[in-house]
């Protein structure tokens, strides 16, 4: 009312002033005070009211028509997150990909159970409410009942005694009037499934549909947004916001035992927000019952949802329609969250009794688990999220549990290289297997695997040792050990234990440790194997090195000398293992101070590594810097270049920060 008054007011003072000018324009005689200026300048003055005039007729009705927009209606939308974090820059593509004019206005937002898919598009339909003039939430879970729901969704539009047969056509059509609208479709399934309950036709003038769902197949039907975890700083941002107490490390770390997952970081705030726990106690039983926290801790707004039973309905369907993926499932179960090479399964179908043998069959029983978004697929490796693997171990049978590790420490077994030392290309398979070997190994071994558990183990620490991971590599060879000591009539294996043993106390600088630990590996393998077995030669070169290091050098000489006999009988002059011969003889010359008699052996020995070994191998730059260390001594000059060629493969294969490369460095900084 106030505004039209000031309108008309206004419009008043126009008439008016225009009559002045008017009046001027005609002759009349002189105006008193500033109205003289209408007289002097009368079409100056008409040209700035007429356009003031015009505006203020055209901006008045536009101002009436916007000043009370009708409220959007929404219909069994659920209530807005008040913790809903992050996913800005999402939100902002879903919006623009919605209305951009090149683009359909259907939207698929496809991921992992859990990662948050329906709490994005509500969050979507809220923060952009003032848009739309009409909002439709409907649980597509269940294709069935679709149709129940729009008959409702028809009483909510006016539309009475609807035939369930003509019920979304109808609507859609009455949704013609309340445009621009929206309707999100909660957790469909694949497109077929929903054909029914979806608008044909142009879209973009009309409203906008959102699926959230697990399934893979919607690019068809509809442009996809592939949801993926949070990033840890959302994770965190979360966790701080959401619990008393906690500190920044702590969320960071509890983040990494849930992967990031959104709906598991509700659960575990709310779990130490009922039971009054502290961070720091959650995160002491995650770390060591995951299988059983992911069963526990309420979300206010969905309490019966849980992570542990998350995915139950898709693993359900799997054991009807595909049996063959559940077992794979379960497999992978066991394995490390990292990605999971499909060769290790190819490699042993009859060991792993999987359907690896046939090639289509395969394709579609790996094809099942990214398809209902239980894993993530590469091009030779399948990926699960660390809680779907707890999901499903938790849901394992004891039986199922021990002969799912038994096959797949068989598999590992028979996957991994043995020969770490002379297989060129060990180094990189077994960086891609490790994971999953720690991960499968872990716990105290079923009878049926124990040994196949031990030989795992001392295979892993050989590589740990070889890359120079000394530390991690100690307890798994000490476990190996115990497991073949109690199994007994395993001479040969604990002998192998033994002497790897004695090589990781060598190499952490304890060699009154690794001496007794040689000398008895050397005894067993004398006992039980063949004078001239090439282990016996490992267990003489490693004893001299570790008496070279107590200063007992005389002692050392023999045995080195009578290990590269043995080997080069066995192998020949040009294998890698002669070279680690040759290496452990040069050392006994250069503690004796023979400098001159270990640089041929150390030259000999990088010459077959180089023939044998990528340029970049770890062995070919430890025997570049030993060299160099030796012609250091003997003023050589070109014991730099040969220094700075082995710190670079160093700090190629193990990182800037390892010791071994700041060690490497610190001898090229000595040697400028």
């Amino acid at each position: 009312m106030w505004r039209t008054l000031a309108g008309a007011v206004a419009g008043l003072l126009v008439l008016f002033v225009g009559s002045l000018a008017f009046n001027a324009a005609s002759g009349q005689s002189r105006w008193p005070g500033p109205l003289d200026l209408v007289r002097v300048h009368p079409w100056v003055v008409l040209l700035v009211l007429i356009p003031i005039s015009f505006i203020g007729l055209w901006q008045a009705p536009r101002r009436d028509r916007t000043q009370d927009p009708p409220a959007p209606v929404t219909y069994r939308l659920p209530p807005r997150n008040t913790n809903f974090t992050g996913r800005d820059a999402t939100l902002r593509e879903l919006r623009q990909r919605l209305t951009s004019a090149n683009d359909v206005a259907m939207l698929a937002v496809h991921g992992l159970g859990g990662v948050g898919k329906t709490q994005l598009a509500v969050e979507y339909a809220y923060r952009y409410l003032s848009k739309y003039r009409f909002v439709a939430f409907v649980d597509a879970e269940h294709p069935d009942l679709v149709a129940s729901q729009f008959v409702s969704l028809a009483g909510e539009l006016g539309l009475a005694e609807v035939s369930s047969d003509q019920v979304v056509p109808r609507v859609y059509g009455k949704l013609r009037d309340r445009r621009p609208w929206l309707i999100i479709f909660d957790n469909g399934e694949k497109p077929g499934t929903l054909t029914h309950a979806l608008p044909s036709g142009d879209l973009a003038g009309n409203g906008h549909v959102i699926v959230t769902t697990r399934v893979s197949g919607w690019s068809s039907r509809a442009g996809v947004i592939d949801l993926d975890v949070f990033t840890r700083r959302e994770s965190v941002e979360l966790l701080v916001r959401r619990v008393p107490d906690m500190t920044a490390t702590v969320a960071d770390r509890i983040a990494e035992q849930l992967g990031d997952l959104p709906l598991a970081l509700e659960q575990a705030a709310g779990y130490m927000g009922y039971n009054h726990t502290t961070p720091e106690a959650y995160l002491t039983l995650l770390t060591s019952r995951l299988e059983d926290m992911i069963a526990r801790g309420e979300l206010t707004d969905r309490p019966a949802v849980v992570v542990a039973t998350l995915w139950q309905l898709s693993v359900r369907r799997l054991e009807t329609d595909q049996p063959q993926a559940v077992r794979l499932l379960e497999l992978c179960a066991l394995l490390a969250p990292e990605p999971i090479p499909l060769d290790l399964f190819t490699g042993s179908p009859e060991v792993l009794n999987v359907a690896a043998a046939d090639p289509l069959v395969w394709d579609t029983t790996v094809g099942a688990l990214a398809g209902l978004g239980l894993a993530r697929r590469g091009d030779a490796s399948l990926v699960l999220h660390r809680l779907v693997q707890a999901a499903v171990r938790a849901a394992m049978p004891d039986e199922v549990h021990t002969d799912t590790r038994v096959q797949l420490c068989r598999a590992l077994l028979a996957a991994v290289p043995h020969d770490i030392n002379g297989d060129p290309d060990a180094r990189p398979r077994w960086q891609e297997l490790l994971p999953h070997v720690i991960a499968v190994t872990k716990d105290e071994p079923p009878a049926e695997c124990a040994a196949e558990t031990a030989v795992l183990l001392r295979l892993a620490s050989e590589f740990l040792l070889s890359i120079g991971d000394r530390s991690p590599a100690l307890p798994l060879c000490e476990r190996a050990l115990a497991i073949d000591e109690s199994l007994g009539g395993r001479d040969a294996e604990v002998g192998f234990d033994l002497i790897t043993l004695a090589q990781i106390h060598r190499d952490l600088a304890a060699p009154e440790r690794a001496r007794p630990l040689a000398e008895r590996a050397l005894r067993l393998h004398e006992s039980c194997l063949p004078a001239d077995s090439p282990a016996i030669a490992t267990d003489l070169a490693t004893l001299a090195r570790i008496l070279c290091l107590l200063g007992e050098h005389g002692a050392a000489q023999p045995l080195a000398e009578r290990a590269l006999q043995l080997d080069e009988a066995a192998y020949g002059p040009d294998d890698p293992y002669v070279s680690f011969d040759l290496v452990a003889l040069a050392n006994v010359h250069v503690d004796l101070g023979d400098y001159a008699t270990a640089v041929p052996l150390i030259s000999r020995a990088l010459r077959i590594r180089e023939a044998r070994y990528a340029p970049d191998h770890l062995y070919i730059g430890y025997v570049l810097l030993f060299k160099a260390r030796v012609l250091h001594t003997l003023n050589d000059p070109t014991a730099a270049d040969l220094a700075r060629r082995g710190a670079q493969i160093l700090h190629t294969r193990l990182g800037r920060t390892h010791p071994k490369t700041e060690e490497a460095f610190a001898l090229v900084n000595r040697l400028r």
